[in-house]
């Protein structure tokens, strides 16, 4: 009895502590979605921000869920406290495709925490965020933002041609800028990923020492 009460004093102790890890990894991914940065390749309304390495990092230490929930807090902050030029499809476009990359790369880590598997996990989350991306910047995203701020969709073109002028239509629009765009992302959050995660990892789940 006493070994049954002792169990589930340390799981509500975890579940606290991870619901308020969830909160402060989503509060520094929302301060890192705030910073921006134009690329040269792509038109100005693709622009590179790191709140993905938070969100991975509570992926891989909290789980796959935690991940996206973290995902989901960020999104959330930058809409209210931000706002969104896009009428909220970018920002759903976001959390879609910024799930797309931590949730496999967390259940890889899952099943076998090593080194070996988190860079599988993170090589696979990157390609399925590129695929997702380009799949979903050319059927939905892209149309449905035209729709909403009511513009042709060859505007975004047009915007495309003038960094690159190999863009001519919509399918090199995604060759040459979103797929582009989403493997950039995807190799840096890994690289910076992968060099934090450890350091932090023990904060993480409570076993931190100080020196």
């Amino acid at each position: 009895m006493e070994n049954a009460k002792n169990a589930a004093n340390r799981a509500s102790r975890f579940d606290i502590r991870a619901v308020a890890q969830v909160g402060i990894l989503g509060g520094m991914a929302f301060l890192l979605m705030m910073v921006e940065i134009p690329l040269w390749f792509a038109p100005g309304f693709y622009k590179l921000d790191l709140s993905e390495i938070p969100v991975l990092i509570g992926g891989f230490a909290i789980g796959p869920l935690a991940g996206v929930m973290i995902e989901l807090v960020k999104v959330v902050l930058y809409f209210f406290i931000h706002g969104s030029s896009t009428a909220g499809v970018g920002d759903f476009a976001n959390f879609v495709i910024g799930c797309c990359m931590v949730v496999p790369a967390a259940l890889i880590y899952k099943r076998r925490k090593t080194r070996r598997t988190a860079m599988l996990g993170l090589a696979a989350g990157t390609l399925l965020m590129t695929v997702a991306g380009s799949l979903a910047n050319a059927y939905v995203l892209l149309p449905l933002f035209a729709g909403v701020m009511h513009l042709p969709l060859g505007t975004f073109v047009q915007m495309g041609t003038q960094v690159n002028p190999a863009i001519t239509d919509l399918g090199t629009l995604i060759l040459f800028a979103v797929v582009p765009f989403n493997l950039l992302k995807g190799v840096l959050v890994s690289v910076v990923t992968a060099l934090l995660y450890k350091k932090v990892s023990p904060i993480l789940h409570g076993t931190y020492r100080r020196p």
